[in-house]
């Protein structure tokens, strides 16, 4: 294991989330077993692996949305019990119902937490809130837009300004670099940098190599238990990804450089990651490592 708080029973007294032991079950099939980690305020981690691998599951548990099989969370020394305000969950966006006759700007709004009843209008300061989201994550001009019209890209924007607006300390996102554009990619990486300088704490699951090294400071490599975590440069590597993808991958450490396994994989350049860690990419085909 590399850098792994897999078996830790001690918890960092800086963390904002102590994971310890957690095990769940769906029936006699274990998700996730064993896992222990201690995520700091501030600190941006992915949780990288296969399909199937857990990382919906972890994220539902931290979010209060599916209970523990045996272990605990613990979030700023307290158990968690049920969904917590100050954690923010956003799914995936293949959940949703997108044929819903409702607008972009009323499904943000949506998202406002309120103390009075729904059926009650917005006031002006809501709608001004619900607007800013939308001008942050560049989907204003698309207000009036019925949900469904939008683009893969336009609706996880949409999902990321609806959780803007619950200034949860913690966000969690499930796998939200999935089926959208490049634009869209590189807006979240530059909000994801922001809400990290202002000390939140960001969990997303993904099964992207290339953008767990690019944006995050820690990656949790998981299939069905933890099996390394650390800064990218250090926990992704030969065995490692070897043991979580259960196959072959590719790791190109020099930019530029194509590797054909049925078609072309371009690389990005290697320094644009955090920890230096270039360009790791899983591959549709099995093929040899390369350093």
């Amino acid at each position: 294991m590399i850098d792994t708080q897999a078996n830790a029973r001690t918890h960092s007294p800086g963390a904002v989330l102590n994971i310890s032991n957690l095990t769940v079950h769906f029936e006699s099939r274990p998700a996730i077993t064993d896992v222990s980690l201690d995520i700091a305020a501030g600190e941006t981690v992915s949780l990288l692996g296969p399909n199937g691998a857990g990382k919906s599951t972890l994220l539902k548990v931290i979010a209060g949305m599916l209970p523990a099989s045996h272990g605990s969370v613990r979030f700023r020394g307290a158990p968690l019990q049920g969904v917590n305000p100050a954690i923010t969950y956003v799914p995936q966006r293949a959940g949703a119902d997108w044929a819903f006759p409702i607008s972009v700007r009323e499904a943000v709004q949506l998202g406002l937490p309120r103390t009075i009843p729904r059926w009650r209008r917005f006031s002006h300061a809501e709608r001004e809130r619900a607007r800013a989201a939308l001008v942050q994550v560049g989907m204003d001009a698309l207000g009036d837009v019925q949900i469904g019209a939008l683009s893969g890209g336009q609706q996880q924007r949409v999902f990321l300004a609806r959780a803007l607006l619950d200034q949860g300390s913690i966000l969690l996102l499930d796998e939200p670099f999935t089926g959208v554009d490049v634009p869209t990619q590189d807006l979240f990486v530059s909000l994801f940098d922001e809400l990290r300088a202002q000390g939140k704490t960001i969990i997303y699951a993904t099964h992207d190599l290339a953008q767990a090294a690019k944006t995050s400071d820690r990656v949790v490599l998981l299939n069905g238990h933890v099996i390394a975590s650390g800064p990218p440069a250090r926990a992704l590597n030969d065995a490692t990804l070897g043991e979580a993808f259960g196959g072959r991958v590719l790791v190109l450490t020099r930019p530029n450089v194509h590797a054909a396994a049925g078609a072309a994989a371009p690389a990005a350049a290697g320094g644009a990651t955090r920890e230096a860690a270039g360009n790791v990419s899983e591959l549709q085909h099995p093929t040899t490592v390369l350093r």
